[in-house]
């Protein structure tokens, strides 16, 4: 992650976000990380960004219902009409201030123009560092 990483949720996992065996479902937390890196890249890009690709997930710890998840993410790489970011979640144990890296992972972005074509991505919109 780079140090330009910001906060793009904050979401509280609820008894519907739960797996079968009772902890918050690895797929709950992956779209949430989706719609954080998704903010992140149309604001950077301003105009629409669509999902292509996700990769690399890793759950290093488990959540619980309640706890909170706060999304972090940040822009790794910027072509000519995608970018890649970087999103972790970090769990908030609901009694506490306890916090830990709950989820990790890559998504990859392609800007669109108003006719739904990839179109190239403004350099001057973007800071990579």
């Amino acid at each position: 992650m780079n140090s330009e990483e910001e906060l793009v949720i904050r979401v509280t996992a609820m008894p519907t976000d739960l797996n079968p065996y009772g902890g918050v479902f690895g797929g709950w937390l992956m779209s949430q990380m989706a719609l954080g890196a998704s903010s992140l890249a149309t604001r950077r890009c301003g105009c629409k960004a669509i999902l292509v690709g996700a990769t690399d997930f890793s759950f290093p710890a488990a959540m619980g219902v309640g706890d909170e998840l706060s999304v972090h993410a940040g822009i790794e790489r910027v072509g000519r009409t995608s970018m890649t970011i970087a999103a972790r979640g970090i769990g908030r144990e609901r009694s506490s201030d306890a916090c830990c890296e709950v989820a990790r992972g890559r998504f990859t972005f392609v800007a669109l123009d108003e006719n739904d074509r990839p179109c190239a991505i403004q350099p001057d919109k973007i800071s990579v560092e």
